[in-house]
């Protein structure tokens, strides 16, 4: 802006020395300002998350913990130190992926000090579509796997004090790793809780697996203690009444499962790119991208990120609360039904027009059509679609094919303990009756409700037509 234009020659000030002895300020960092705030709520939601991190998480990061780097930001460089040492940019577009950062990690590797001032902001504007959102993610979460395996974070990690190391993992490539580990463990709780209702081994003793009281029940729920630090960003700068109610509109308008969902982007990229490789640069256009997108290419996007592993849990915690026999079923599973309806549905209810009926008949159309079809690449079949996502797997090393061959045998498993269990034994003593499949009948007769009422929807679009 022109105004923080005039402010300048006051930011170039604090290349210059302050004392002797003192490292040199090489990168200068500023505050933004996100204008897109206002375009959609996801982009309202992505404002508000950069207003955290530029704000609270940089603040913090440049003092008391002295391990901010360069994140991209709207940063001013002491282009003399860094064209002497190399240049900014690095040359490998796979390693490398995430170049930002690298000028921040040969900075700090090679004596530079980088410095946090929020007298002058910067506009800068943020993605507001969910598929720009989803590319961003992923191209982060990819740029830190490869991140992980770089001389730079090998070197930088050796050389720094026990707690700038930490401030550093946790700063940076630890956030990543720390969403691998809360998807998986939300993997294994499910079906934990699953397999233990199938067996029928929930009693322990005389102890019985499931929450004591209702505190214990919304510990499920602790992470939104999360958002007290951006509700008080928002009172000081805002005003408290402002905060309060941006806070609750983010949470009407499903906030918590547009952040849930990215989670899922984020733990999902960041391990497949460990494990299988395939980083690559996805370019988002930035632009304001507020239009419906049809259902076949929302299912391309998300199918082997979130929905597959959405519908997954869901089954699971459906066989759950068929097995289960100590009750407290709400109580034991609300938070991984979050979990699960987040990774299933977000997409959808953060598309424009997603319930107008002309719309949603016209979109389950052409799904139908491009599951149906066998030619015309990825974007006409669902054929060349599955081979072209999963081409990956025919190169994976052994150790990747012994961790996807150990997942797939918890359903072997599962398929045991229902094969044995009194579900699917029927006793037909007419006196003693312990017939138990009404749950399945119930369940049965619900799907075939659902896919005789998506029949009809297609047959009445294309009688409309």
């Amino acid at each position: 802006y022109f105004e923080e234009a005039m402010k300048m020659r006051n930011a170039l000030q604090e290349f210059c020395p302050s004392k002797r002895g003192a490292l040199p300020m090489t990168i200068l960092g500023l505050r933004e300002h996100i204008f897109t705030g206002s375009v959609s709520s996801l982009a309202n939601y992505m404002a508000l998350q950069e207003t955290s991190f530029v704000t609270l998480g940089q603040r913090v990061l440049t003092n008391p913990l002295c391990m901010r780097l360069h994140y991209g930001h709207p940063d001013v460089f002491d282009k003399l130190f860094f064209m002497t040492r190399g240049g900014v940019s690095k040359a490998s577009k796979g390693i490398n992926l995430s170049e930002d950062i690298f000028a921040g990690y040969s900075n700090v590797i090679r004596g530079g000090q980088v410095g946090f001032k929020e007298y002058l902001q910067v506009g800068k504007g943020r993605d507001v579509g969910m598929s720009q959102i989803y590319k961003f993610e992923a191209k982060l979460s990819q740029g830190a796997a490869e991140q992980s395996l770089s001389r730079d974070v090998y070197r930088m990690s050796h050389r720094l004090d026990f707690c700038r190391l930490f401030t550093f993992y946790f700063g940076g490539i630890g956030h990543y790793f720390s969403n691998v580990l809360t998807v998986l463990t939300v993997y294994v709780v499910t079906y934990l809780v699953a397999l233990l209702a199938i067996y029928d081994i929930e009693v322990i003793g005389d102890q019985k697996v499931t929450p004591v009281g209702t505190l214990q029940m919304l510990l499920g729920g602790l992470g939104l203690l999360q958002t007290i630090p951006l509700i008080a960003t928002l009172g000081v700068e805002r005003g408290w009444l402002a905060a309060v109610q941006d806070i609750f509109s983010v949470f009407v308008t499903g906030g918590p499962l547009h952040f849930m969902f990215h989670i899922q982007t984020k733990a999902h990229y960041m391990a497949q790119t460990i494990l299988v490789g395939g980083a690559k640069y996805r370019p988002t256009g930035r632009g304001f991208v507020t239009q419906h997108t049809p259902m076949d290419e929302q299912f391309r996007f998300f199918a082997s990120s979130h929905l597959y592993l959405g519908f997954e849990l869901a089954m699971a915690l459906i066989l759950m609360g068929l097995f289960t026999g100590v009750g407290q079923y709400v109580g034991r599973s609300w938070s991984l039904w979050l979990a699960a309806v987040s990774f299933i549905a977000s997409p959808f209810w953060f598309n424009p027009l997603t319930f107008d009926w002309g719309v949603a008949s016209k979109d389950y159309s052409a799904y139908m059509s491009w599951m149906t079809s066998s030619t015309g690449g990825t974007l006409k079949s669902w054929s060349f679609w599955w081979n072209e996502e999963n081409s990956h797997f025919k190169t994976l090393a052994f150790n990747s094919k012994v961790f996807y061959t150990a997942r797939s045998a918890i359903w072997i498993i599962m398929a045991n303990g229902i094969r044995n269990t009194s579900l699917f034994h029927i006793d037909i003593d007419i006196y003693t009756p312990t017939i138990k499949l009404w749950k399945l009948f119930v369940f049965i007769l619900l799907m075939i409700i659902m896919m005789n009422a998506l029949k009809m929807c297609r047959l009445s679009y294309a009688v409309r037509r």
